[in-house]
């Protein structure tokens, strides 16, 4: 519950701060847009970031709120200055954030890793048992029929 209301509180903090922007003088500032949305909505995020152990920043549902509160901030910072949403520089910040922050999450949000080696052992080993019996079975009949013929 109290997370839910200290979120709650950000959220309305971050709406309050974009509200205080001054309104485009003709239409949208690239450079303005992209010093509010560093100043306003990556800064946030990183000090969320921080504060989230490393281990979870791949667990989707640990870093999930921080994700869409990065996205809504810059969505509310575009719309408050007459920018589009998404844009260029949106895109090069959520590369730029999936390069910093998930660059070595999988897909699935785990990290890829051998199996076991009960699991891997047998994998290993038939293959080559199987190659060696078949090897000496061959050998060894073939030195039996010599004779015969």
């Amino acid at each position: 519950m109290a997370a839910e209301t200290m979120s709650l509180l950000k959220a309305a903090l971050l709406l309050m701060a974009v509200q205080l922007l001054p309104p485009p003088a003709s239409g949208c500032s690239r450079s303005f847009y992209e010093m509010t949305i560093r100043d306003l909505c990556l800064a946030e995020f990183e000090q969320d970031m921080a504060a989230l152990d490393r281990g979870l920043w791949c667990s989707w549902p640990d870093t999930m709120e921080t994700y869409e509160e990065l996205t809504n901030c810059t969505y509310q910072v575009a719309l408050r200055v007459d920018c589009f949403w998404p844009n260029r520089a949106i895109d090069h910040l959520f590369a730029q954030v999936h390069q910093h922050y998930f660059a070595n999450c999988a897909l699935t949000g785990r990290l890829l890793h051998d199996p076991p080696s009960g699991v891997l052992a047998p994998f290993i080993a038939v293959p080559v048992l199987v190659t060696l019996l078949m090897t000496a079975l061959v050998v060894w009949r073939s030195k039996r029929t010599e004779g015969v013929l």
